[in-house]
């Protein structure tokens, strides 16, 4: 059964991007569009890992993931932030909200594998 993942994306251009390139690595697609769906469908859907675009409409980013790891049942799913907040402390600050790992935009699809891999394995 291939590995389920719940990308957390608000614009649509970014989520067919990884639409495609999760299916041509096998991996199953899970869609939300902002945080109050992340926290529903991640609690719904139990994905292996979560992909989590920070600027979002409504919850931000951040606040997902402290919600996330505050929950007993979701807390072990690593979340990798994929975000266009480069600046210095930005990877800090989604590391002390409870991502696991920090991948900015643009990204590398091949590096952007390789992460998710390594938090699957």
């Amino acid at each position: 059964m291939s590995k389920r993942i719940l990308v957390v994306e608000d614009h649509e251009d970014n989520r067919q991007i990884l639409r495609d390139l999760l299916a041509s690595a096998d991996f199953t697609m899970i869609e939300a569009w902002d945080g109050e769906a992340a926290l529903k469908v991640a609690a719904a859907e139990r994905p292996d890992l979560i992909l989590m675009d920070i600027q979002l409409p409504g919850i931000d980013g951040y606040e997902v993931t402290r919600r996330l790891k505050a929950d007993p049942a979701l807390r072990a799913i690593p979340i990798i932030a994929v975000t266009s907040y480069a600046l210095s402390g930005d990877e800090a600050k989604a590391r002390a909200a409870g991502c696991d790992a920090y991948v900015t935009k643009p990204y590398s699809p091949r590096q952007l594998l390789a992460k998710i891999r390594e938090y699957l394995a």
